[in-house]
């Protein structure tokens, strides 16, 4: 028996930054995914290892399951119970299991993808054999939510073969999960990003678990259903960025310019809130989509405007911004900006031709563009007979 797995991608469509000073923000899924498969190997097969394939990145790691339930033991003890938090001795020994892998010295910030991949599988499914081979349209370290759609998809594939949820497994075709194990998956998919990123803020574990929209303030998440098709121009700049002082820098713009940046905040709280609104709203006809394309770009060139007061573009987020800007199409950074991706409106009625030029410009620039559909489905699983 195989499972597959996918979980989405997602991207702010308003609020980033704004929203660690207690601003709305607004995320949404994207259709593009991390895909997990897993297999176990029958009896006859004789294999005790447990198998993880990077397939994008063409890496191969394997441990012996005897090795692993040495290196955890406190783990067998937790199987298959609530979701639980990896404890900083447990670190300790996934990151000697990780080091042992030797992962090539470019590609060092994959180690804490595969520990928290060694966490939940563990946890989730104890010592056994099996191949887990990753695939993944999203790009890595860019702010639209890989190493979440990660744990998601890698949950999604573990629990479907627990006790914790009931799947039909003769379905065929893709399936969702039910509205409680959605919310299992969602924790443990928290369990996950918190190896990875320390104090992930839960927002997109939540948004590639339950796909569609979220609406982000002080913490509380409140799902939201979009009721029109959004289609976005995604330009991964490739520019790294470093998060941390990007948050850093606008707080201490906060402090030397307090009640500035007070209304700057407040102003990018009410584009959320109407943005929100405006794709929550029903759009029967072509005229109204129209109309409403129309608003979000401006609230999105509004919102693009806020985070240049913030001071977390780019000079490659501008390079993007004019280019866009000469078709006439709305753009803004996505996530904490400083470089990664920037999002521009594809309108329904644009023509084609129009976004191939916009395609080829941006793409001799460097830039990688990816085209993507807003605000559908989270995490969902696929099974297929023994082979």
């Amino acid at each position: 028996m195989e499972v597959k797995a996918r979980a989405p991608g997602k991207i702010i469509l308003a609020g980033e930054h704004a929203v660690v000073h207690g601003s709305t923000a607004v995320a949404a899924s994207l259709d593009l995914y991390t895909y997990v498969s897993l297999r176990f190997p029958t009896p006859s097969d004789n294999d005790e290892f447990l198998r993880l394939q990077l397939k994008d990145l063409a890496l191969e790691f394997s441990w012996p399951v005897a090795r692993i339930k040495d290196a955890l033991p406190e783990v067998g003890s937790l199987l298959s119970s609530k979701p639980a938090s990896c404890s900083i001795e447990t670190m300790k020994s996934i990151a000697a299991l990780v080091e042992e892998q030797n992962i090539p010295e470019a590609k060092i910030g994959l180690a804490s993808g595969v520990s928290a991949f060694l966490w939940l599988y563990s946890c989730i499914h104890g010592f056994k054999p099996a191949t887990v081979v990753i695939t993944s349209e999203l790009p890595l370290g860019s702010g639209l939510g890989s190493s979440a759609a990660l744990c998601v998809a890698l949950s999604a594939a573990l629990l479907s073969f627990s006790d914790s949820v009931s799947l039909d497994m003769s379905q065929q075709g893709w399936s969702a999960f039910g509205e409680s194990e959605l919310e299992l998956l969602n924790k443990w998919a928290f369990e996950g990003e918190k190896i990875i990123h320390g104090k992930p803020s839960g927002l997109d574990n939540t948004v590639s678990t339950y796909g569609n929209m979220i609406k982000f303030r002080s913490g509380n998440l409140t799902l939201i259903k979009s009721n029109m098709p959004l289609k976005m121009l995604i330009t991964n700049t490739k520019v790294g960025r470093n998060t941390k002082a990007l948050v850093a820098g606008v707080s201490e713009r906060t402090i030397r310019h307090p009640d500035a940046m007070s209304l700057v905040f407040n102003a990018v709280d009410s584009i959320s809130n109407e943005l929100s609104t405006i794709m929550q709203s029903p759009a029967p006809d072509e005229l109204s989509i129209t109309e409403k394309e129309e608003k979000i770009e401006e609230l999105m060139e509004m919102n693009q405007g806020l985070l240049q007061c913030m001071g977390v573009s780019h000079a490659s987020i501008e390079t993007v911004l004019r280019t866009t800007l000469k078709y006439k199409l709305a753009s803004k950074l996505t996530g904490a900006g400083g470089g990664g991706c920037v999002l521009t409106l594809l309108p329904t009625l644009l023509s084609g031709t129009v976004v191939d030029k916009v395609i080829a410009e941006l793409e001799s620039c460097g830039f990688q563009c990816l085209i993507a559909a807003i605000g559908g489905k989270g995490a969902e699983v696929s099974f297929s007979g023994s082979s």
